[in-house]
């Protein structure tokens, strides 16, 4: 699979970077450093990009600034690219209007495009959480997100100590962090490991926003350490002891 990621700063150049560490061998990953500032209307999107894109099955939008969704459909165009992920971990990078917008001149394209928010919702056939989640059908997001997208984790426990004696990361989130989450649960009591993932989560840290989210009423950052220690909740579950407080008589 080819691949172009457009980034702008360094959230995209983090993705880009374990991307690269952690792909499948087969994939081909190239990297534009699209303009950091645009004018308020982009009346030629032409301008702004450079002649040589390579050719790309799949476009990763990870930008820092609405005016980088509007360069995609041109990019698509120039690139042959099939589909478009345009990650939603802070709505000042791409608001919900634009996001709508952006779908819909890709669809009239031909081309399939998802606005995961937060990127780590991302699954081989959904995106988003609770009542906004989107079921999508295509090869080339399907492909990525079996590698990257929501973290899925596989954990073995010593049932003698009830600790965590080994994590294999399934599906890393596209930053890294479940691959950091994974280290730092080695040796962790069963019991106390949900709230490790959470800590984990945000030292590592989470590049997500920090604004309150109206689709959530809580900001991205912690919907997706949510997601994280879900995760690990649901794999530990059989382990754990709960205790009951029976009050005196």
């Amino acid at each position: 699979m080819r691949i172009l990621a457009i980034i702008t700063g360094e959230y995209g150049q983090r993705h880009v970077e374990n991307i690269r560490a952690h792909a499948p061998a087969d994939w081909e990953i190239h990297v534009w450093k699209a303009p950091a500032t645009y004018p308020l209307v982009i009346d030629y999107p032409e301008d702004y990009l450079p002649d040589d894109l390579p050719p790309a099955d799949l476009v990763l939008a990870f930008g820092e600034h609405p005016g980088v969704a509007e360069l995609v459909p041109e990019v698509v165009k120039r690139t042959g690219a099939k589909a478009v992920i345009a990650p939603v971990d802070r709505e000042e990078w791409l608001p919900r209007g634009l996001a709508r917008q952006l779908r819909g001149w890709l669809a009239e394209m031909g081309v399939v495009c998802v606005t995961p928010k937060p990127l780590c919702s991302l699954t081989e056939t959904t995106c988003n959480l609770r009542c906004y989640r989107t079921e999508y059908n295509d090869p080339f997001i399907a492909e990525f997100a079996r590698s990257f997208g929501r973290p899925e984790l596989r954990i073995i426990v010593d049932p003698e100590t009830r600790t965590i004696r080994e994590v294999e990361v399934v599906r890393d989130a596209v930053c890294g962090c479940a691959r950091f989450v994974a280290q730092g649960l080695v040796e962790v009591s069963v019991d106390e490991a949900e709230f490790q993932a959470g800590m984990l989560h945000h030292h590592y840290p989470c590049l997500a926003g920090m604004v309150k989210d109206p689709d959530f009423n809580d900001t991205l950052m912690h919907v997706s350490g949510h997601i994280m220690k879900e995760q690990v909740a649901e794999q530990v579950k059989p382990y754990r002891r709960e205790v009951y407080i029976i009050p005196s008589t």
